[in-house]
């Protein structure tokens, strides 16, 4: 794998040994550390097996992890093997998404003839998550539909997350509803603010239902992240972390992360903050220099 070569290959080795040492002498009963805020990553930003991203989050230090689809195809054996490599690791799976084929399949939240397969799509995720005794799913309004108003589809929008909350209620888990921008990552895009991720969830009104709140996405769509930050915190979830231009780390574009992180923690925010971005380096030391700078300044806030 890329970023590995001589002594950090033989160090990688040790520590995957002594992660599976541990494990055998009883670690499976260890859970992952607790904190008030919980650093996790996004797995889809970095390169390599599922065991080496793991390995990564866990040499930088960081507590859990998030997927997108990396779970759709898994049996019941891979199941049980991610879990065990998880507890080697001392990890936890935070977060993954409600609707992995939200592009490609038509589960649209916009589209009420599509909400029956919307719903079935979460509830067979939200099936997994429990096996997978992950707390969160991540729910994407989906593309504007053409000749459609602005309004039906928001009604639509709203009504989705209501009935999709409901599930939520019911099987004790959490949505988080992610805003995207469509500026420059992903055009035709719905919900492309938190500031409107924010009013829908203040619609919606249900405690299973909250806000994913990308700070590169919004930085991209209209700015003003950290007036919004301290309007949205306490209906926010998950906060996701990568600067811009580029998605890379923080600290290489425009974001004042040290101010973001202060805010963040004076709002009283008690969830997760997950790097999702592009390293420009070796990856373990990006993550490691990342974690390390936002849980300084979430002190200092």
């Amino acid at each position: 794998m890329e970023g590995y070569a001589g002594a950090e290959m033989m160090e990688r080795r040790e520590f995957i040994r002594a992660a599976g040492a541990a494990l055998g002498a009883g670690a499976a009963a260890q859970e992952p550390a607790k904190a008030a805020i919980t650093s996790s990553l996004m797995l889809w930003t970095i390169k390599g097996s599922l065991e080496e991203k793991l390995e990564i989050a866990a040499r930088a230090g960081i507590q859990s992890v998030q997927l997108v689809g990396e779970h759709t195809q898994w049996s019941e054996a891979d199941i049980a093997r991610v879990k065990k490599q998880l507890r080697s690791f001392r990890l936890a799976i935070d977060a993954l998404s409600a609707v992995p084929n939200w592009s490609r399949e038509p589960v649209s939240m916009l589209d009420p003839a599509q909400r029956a397969g919307l719903l079935a799509e979460v509830e067979k995720n939200i099936l997994m998550a429990k096996k997978l005794e992950v707390p969160r799913l991540l729910l994407m309004s989906g593309n504007v539909i053409a000749g459609r108003s602005y309004e039906e589809q928001w009604a639509s929008l709203v009504e989705s997350a209501k009935r999709a909350g409901e599930l939520a209620a019911r099987h004790e888990v959490t949505l988080i509803v992610e805003p995207l921008n469509n500026k420059v990552n992903h055009k035709g895009f719905f919900l492309t603010t938190c500031v409107d991720g924010l009013k829908l969830i203040r619609e919606v009104d249900n405690p299973r239902v909250r806000l994913l709140f990308d700070i590169y996405h919004e930085q991209v769509q209209i700015g003003n992240v950290i007036r919004t930050i301290q309007e949205a915190a306490p209906l926010t979830d998950v906060f996701h972390v990568a600067d811009n231009p580029g998605r890379n780390d923080p600290g290489t574009g425009e974001l004042n992360y040290p101010n973001i992180y202060r805010v963040i923690a004076k709002t009283g925010f008690r969830g997760v903050i997950a790097m999702e971005y592009l390293p420009l380096a070796d990856p373990v030391k990006s993550l490691t220099r990342s974690v390390d700078e936002m849980r300084a300044n979430l002190n200092a806030g």
